[in-house]
């Protein structure tokens, strides 16, 4: 819901082109793992291990989150491009607190799946 509000903002501003397809790109693709989850298609296909696919994309949205609301809160032509910035780094922040919760949540130590030892 953030990177969607950071898209309204940053589309009714008419902001530059690459915040806007930052923050479209982020919505589109948090709303594809959220589908993902709530289907349960990543127990379905299992050619991937999800969690580590949702780490790897939540550090590189980070990652160009923070510059795209720095230069946004920085250049701030508008009210409206100030507000994407805002939501931008406040983004930022839930998306480095998703990779803290899903690395804790992963263990590399534990065997997977059939190949589990029995107690």
């Amino acid at each position: 819901l953030v990177a969607l509000a950071a898209l309204l903002c940053f589309v009714a501003s008419g902001a530059h082109e690459a915040y806007t397809a930052l923050a479209g790109m982020e919505t589109v693709i948090t709303a594809l793992f959220l589908l993902l989850y709530l289907l349960r298609l990543d127990a379905r296909m299992r050619c991937l291990f999800w969690p580590l696919a949702d780490i790897f994309n939540s550090v590189i949205a980070a990652l160009f989150l923070l510059v795209v609301g720095l230069f946004a809160i920085i250049i701030k032509t508008n009210k409206g491009t100030l507000a994407g910035g805002v939501l931008g780094l406040i983004l930022l922040v839930l998306c480095i607190v998703d990779v803290v919760l899903l690395c804790k949540k992963i263990s590399l130590d534990k065997a997977r799946g059939r190949s589990a030892p029995a107690k």
